[in-house]
Formats: structure tokens, sequence, C-alpha cells
């Protein structure tokens, strides 16, 4: 009754902007990227995603393969919402369908993976990448962001280090690393933080981190206050920026767009 009862807040909300509403429920992964791309053939003007960064990344996904331009208002409504983080678009559902209304259009950068896939604000791999696709989507509704967490711990033991090579505009590096992310957030995973004055979400370059792995204690302490303080200087730590990237490693990596 919570969940009928938030939309129809949300609905009326759009409405109070003279919009007419039709609302389609997503069934499946992948589903939203149809119903955005079936939108931009119907002729919609406006589309409003109602749901979490991965339903997000599909609707945006849907508009880019259809070519169409159109604008798309964002309702966070997931278990951390870091893109919603990064745009300060409230967590309450009415005033961020509100936002949708009164706010004007502005551009974002959307990386495009391997020529036919796209994510919205972070290609990431390594630990913890897992973790948005081993949750269950119901212990997620139940601890929100803490099913992040306790999954991650879950997973320390079976952490594993990935030799990448990565090459982009006159740039190399090649290291072994935990975790590895071309985003364009302040948030990554709830868990990783950007300061704002190091993430523009619209100047055409991604944020490129890597997280090496440390081999004593002391490292692995100054590897945590690094991500915890957002100063990436040492210890071995690579931050940069580029507007496209390309990264080798002699085994497939399992990647999580959003």
């Amino acid at each position: 009754m919570k969940a009928k009862t938030t939309l129809l807040d949300v609905i009326a909300e759009l409405e109070k902007g003279d919009m007419t509403v039709t609302v389609k429920l997503t069934k499946e992964r992948g589903h939203a990227t149809l119903l955005a791309q079936n939108a931009a053939e119907e002729g919609y003007d406006t589309v409003v995603c109602f749901g979490g960064d991965g339903t997000l990344n599909e609707t945006i996904s849907g508009l880019q393969k259809s070519g169409a331009d159109i604008p798309v208002g964002y309702i966070p409504a997931g278990s951390t919402n870091d893109f919603a983080t990064s745009m300060k678009i409230s967590s309450v559902p009415s005033k961020a369908a509100a936002a949708v209304v009164a706010g004007e259009p502005h551009s974002i950068d959307i990386g495009c993976f391997g020529g036919d896939r796209y994510f919205t604000y972070i290609a990431a791999f390594g630990i913890f990448t897992a973790t948005s696709y081993s949750v269950p989507q119901d212990i997620k509704n139940v601890l929100g962001h803490l099913a992040y967490i306790l999954q991650g711990v879950k997973e320390i033991g079976n952490i594993r280090s990935h030799h990448v090579r990565l090459e982009s505009e006159g740039k190399v590096v090649e290291q072994d690393v935990l975790f590895g992310s071309i985003s364009n957030s302040t948030s990554v995973a709830g868990i990783v933080k950007l300061k704002s004055n190091l993430v523009d979400i619209s100047d055409g370059l991604f944020e490129i981190g890597l997280i090496p792995v440390p081999k004593t204690v002391v490292e692995l302490n100054r590897i945590i206050t690094a991500l915890t303080t957002s100063n990436f200087s040492k210890d071995g730590m690579t931050f940069y920026k580029a507007s496209k990237v390309t990264v080798i490693c002699d085994e497939p990596l399992n990647w999580t767009l959003d």
C-alpha cells in the first residue's frame, strides 16, 4: 500500500506541471531499456525514471539506442542511489518529482562501453562490484544500503586481484589492482566517496580510479584513509581524468555498469 501511495504522490506532482502521465511498470532486468525505446518511438517528450541507479541506466540506454533527444527525469527509489547523491536529487519521491517539473534540463556525460552498451555514472570491476547483482532484491528492500555492505563483507574471503593495463590518450597505467572504475559520480557503491571538486558530470571526461593490491597492513590502512579522505596522491593510488580508456587484462573481467 505504501508503494502505491508513493506512486500516486509522484503522479500528482507531475500532473501539477501539466504533464499527462502514462505509467509503465518494469517486469525484469532490461525491461526499462525496451520501455524507453518504445517511448521515444511513440513520441513522448519526457521520460521519468522511478527506481534505482540500475533502472536509470537502463532507461538512458534505451534512449541512447533510439537516438532520441528526450529529457530524462529521475526519482531515486533504489538501495544506494549514488547518481542521485551526486546530482543532489531529493530522496523524497514527491520532492524529486516536483524538481522534474520545476527544474531546467542540462546535459550530462554518458559512457559507451564496448561500442553497444552504455553507463550513466560508472563502469567498474573488482572488489564489491558483484554485490549489486548478488544481493537478493527482497534483502535490498529491507536493509537498503546496509545490504551492500554486508554482502561485501561476505566477499572479502574471495577477494582476488587483477593485473590490468589502461591506455588512454597518451597515458598508460599498468598494475595489480583490487578495484577499478570509470565513473562520473561523487559516490561509488555508497562506499568510495569523491570530493565534489574532483567531479564534473558534464566536462566530457570521466574519473578513472584504481585501488592497488596492498602488500602490508600498513599499506591497507593507507588505502582506506585515501578512500575516506579522497586523497589519491599517495601509496600507489591511481586517479586521473580521460574521455576514452581501453582496459586490457589477460583474463575476463566481470564489469558492473550503472
